[in-house]
């Protein structure tokens, strides 16, 4: 019996406390024309899709909830419901994209059918074509589901650059084999202080990560046009800025890919904030960014392993290199003050809890108004080389990130190829200026970029915003 983790059901649990929440995630691929005749797509995909056993069951939840749902195969699976076809008016642009995408992302996927859904997309300008993929965050994480949907291409997947970043982390340094058994008295007893001193410390820096989280999630910070509830209706948008500029700031300023496009979406927001006629303070904007957790041996696992960090972004520094360095050392503090560890915690005890309390405790907590968190920030790795779809190659990609819990905007990077892709999802009435929002992001990297150029270190300042 296959049955959903209790922290797999908790996303269902969170759509179910929020009537306007659709807790799927997406991403569209761009192909190069011409597209091939529907049907002949269907009949490829369709053994395909099927391979992924999430991809053919539905959730069959238990009486009262009293255990956990499981994954059952759908007798009546019919792909019609699930693979659509559309055409983008003229002009067949990106704004045109991104709104289809917005409305069909919008509405919930039907439980009484397994949660995905495809749309091909033709009509694009440049006579391309679009594939837009959509699946329930109940069956996968970001890195699960990008690994999945990349499975679909014509090689069955790909290197990615999470793989690439776990093969340097493990290939860094000597390695130590274990040590075999000893009778040496003075080994045990060095064995067990190690590990007494290493659960002592790992407690103490989990209670502290704890409060945080408990304390970012509870007291909002300061509230502004970026905090509220959300309605039903989403917009979307997208930017492509090359892989190697975000490198470059990378090497030039001693941070990581993740600081450089966070200090990017910070820029971003401060200058939405300002246009709107509001003064960024620093406990303005606050961030859920989620981390992953997940093992070597558990990277072709389709579910859910992710623990939470929530920094403030700096949005009431002007100077972009400061926002850059101080980025950096707010996600080294948080990293090292146990949030993520709180959040692992927390989630293993949920397994130790019966399921019937685990999910009314997670109903009830994200039915709660919280007031803390304005936006979500996540970073997806995906593929190094261009994948192919039916042999046209796909020359774009973009991630489509979910909203729920009250927060109005949610930000996915995704690298891919030569390029990172900031894809934003926000509720339609609170972010009419999106694709400004998304052209700052640009600005951002190139501005950051220009200065690593220019060799200027943190400390030496940076280009205004």
């Amino acid at each position: 019996m296959d049955r959903l983790t209790a922290f797999d059901a908790g996303f269902l649990e969170a759509e179910d406390a929020d009537r306007h929440a659709s807790l799927a995630v997406g991403a569209i691929s761009v192909l190069e024309g011409p597209a091939p005749a529907f049907d002949d797509i269907v009949a490829a995909f369709s053994d395909r899709i099927l391979q992924v056993p999430r991809l053919r069951q539905v959730v069959r939840r238990q009486p009262f909830d009293l255990s956990a749902p499981e994954w059952v195969e759908d007798p009546h699976l019919d792909l019609a419901h699930h693979i659509h076809r559309a055409a983008l008016p003229h002009p067949g642009d990106d704004e045109t994209l991104f709104r289809f995408a917005a409305e069909a992302m919008e509405p919930r996927l039907d439980r009484d059918r397994p949660l995905w859904q495809c749309w091909v997309i033709e009509g694009l300008a440049g006579n391309r074509w679009a594939m837009l993929m959509k699946v329930h965050h109940c069956i996968a994480d970001g890195i699960a589901t990008m690994r999945m949907l990349t499975g679909l291409s014509d090689s069955g997947g790909g290197e990615t650059y999470v793989d690439a970043v776990r093969a340097t982390r493990n290939g860094d340094g000597p390695r130590r084999e274990p040590s075999g058994p000893t009778l040496n008295p003075l080994t045990w007893a060095r064995a067990m202080w190690t590990t007494a001193s290493a659960v002592t410390a790992t407690a103490a820096v989990t209670v502290e990560g704890t409060v945080e989280i408990v304390d970012g999630l509870i007291r909002g910070g300061r509230q502004s046009s970026l905090h509220g509830p959300v309605t039903a209706m989403r917009r979307y948008s997208a930017v492509t800025v090359p892989l190697a500029d975000v490198m470059a700031v990378r090497r030039a300023f001693d941070v990581t890919l993740n600081d450089v496009a966070l200090a990017a979406v910070t820029d971003s927001f401060r200058a939405t904030l300002r246009r709107r006629g509001e003064e960024p303070a620093p406990d303005t904007l606050r961030t859920l960014v989620p981390v992953s957790v997940r093992s070597d041996d558990a990277m072709d696992r389709v579910d859910n392993r992710v623990s939470v960090m929530l920094p403030y972004l700096p949005v009431d520094v002007p100077d972009r290199v400061e926002q850059l360095r101080i980025v950096h050392e707010r996600l080294t503090r948080v990293k090292a003050s146990g949030q993520r560890q709180a959040a692992s915690t927390a989630v293993g005890a949920v397994k130790l809890v019966p399921f019937a309390l685990a999910s009314r405790v997670i109903r009830a907590l994200t039915s709660l108004p919280q007031r803390g968190v304005a936006t979500l920030t996540t970073n997806v790795p995906g593929p190094q080389r261009r994948l192919q779809l039916m042999g046209r190659d796909v020359v774009r990609m973009f991630p489509i990130p979910p909203m729920a819990l009250r927060m109005r905007t949610a930000v996915a990077i995704l690298s891919y190829g030569q390029d990172v892709v900031f894809g934003i999802t926000t509720d339609f009435d609170a972010f009419p200026d999106i694709d400004e929002l998304t052209a700052g992001i640009a600005e951002a990297v190139s501005s950051l970029a220009a200065a690593a150029a220019a060799g200027r270190g943190a400390s030496e300042g940076g280009t205004p915003a």
